[in-house]
This record gives structure tokens, sequence and C-alpha cells, in this order.
């Protein structure tokens, strides 16, 4: 790996350095396989990255380093019932021991109104050059596009009434270079 360093002026000091990450997102509702099935975290739009690529949903690093993970999920539960989620990383398709964070969703508020999570976490980890990452997620209860009611991850797009405010994407994702091996 390589930092690059470019000089600047002293009001700009740091601001040529470079350092391996990516950030992406998606704009879609996601729904789990069934339920007690892990499944992919999508990504469709790579927000930035340098050192690594996006391609089937998978991270892949060009360098060798130890990393920081960051995810923010948009859950909803449209059912009458609280369920049980599970969110974990795989690094070359294995789980990462360590990693899977376990949340609870409440009962919706109303027919109309599910409740939502945020899923949040952070993972820190050390990494090959060429290791790639997947995020993974599992409900009790899945939700499906046009049936069955339980968890999904919901995107919701941008909005003027009652009340202006951008998208919400249903993933959020970060990785970034914290050190060298």
């Amino acid at each position: 790996m390589s930092i690059v360093y470019y000089p600047t002026t002293p009001a700009a000091a740091n601001a040529g350095l470079e350092f391996p990450h990516i950030g992406a997102s998606d704009t879609t509702d996601q729904y789990a396989t069934a339920a007690n099935t892990p499944t992919i975290v999508r990504w469709n739009t790579l927000d930035s990255a340098k050192g690594f690529t996006l391609a089937s949903n998978a991270a892949t690093a060009a360098y060798k380093g130890i990393y920081k993970i960051d995810y923010s999920l948009q859950f909803a539960n449209n059912d009458n019932a609280q369920h049980q989620l599970d969110v974990w990383l795989r690094v070359n398709n294995v789980d990462l021991p360590g990693s899977a964070t376990k949340f609870s969703i409440p009962a919706r508020k109303s027919a109309l109104i599910p409740t939502y999570l945020v899923a949040y976490s952070t993972v820190m980890f050390s990494i090959n050059a060429g290791d790639y990452f997947t995020l993974y997620w599992a409900t009790d209860q899945a939700a499906t596009s046009g049936g069955a009611t339980g968890i999904y991850m919901e995107y919701v797009p941008a909005q003027t009434v009652p009340y202006a405010h951008p998208t919400v994407p249903s993933a959020i994702g970060t990785i970034t270079f914290v050190s060298a091996v």
C-alpha cells in the first residue's frame, strides 16, 4: 500500500492524504431470502472508493492492513409481533468471528405504520490484499415484497411533503483504513 501526500498550503494541511476506503449504499427495499436464512446485504451505489472495488455486493481490498467497517441498515417491522435479526460480516465467504450483532424490533405501531430500527455497528479486522467482504443478515420472520409481514430493509425516496428530506438508503456502509499490520 502506498500513502500519497500532495503538498498543500498551510490552510489545507493534510488535504492531500489518501487512504484506502470504500463507501456504498443501496436505494431499494431489501427482503430476506426466507426466515432464519442468511441473506446478503445489497449495494447498488458506490459513493466513494480508493483501494477497493465493489462487485456482486462484495468489497475487495487492494491493500493489506487493519480496517474498520461501519454499517447502518434501515430495518422495518410491519408485523404485530416483535422479531429478532442478526447482522454479520463475511471475509472471503467465511463468517468473521465476533462480527455479529443481534437486534430486536418491537411490533408495528399500527396497520399502516411499521416500527423502524437503524442497525448500526462497527467491526475492526486485519485483511490481506485481495480479500473480499460481504455483509449478511437473517431474521426469525422475513417480510416479502407483496405478502408476508415481518422484517425487511426499507428505502425511502426523497420527499417534499409533509417536510422536505433526502433519500433514506436501506443500507449505508463504509470500510476505512486504520493502520498497517
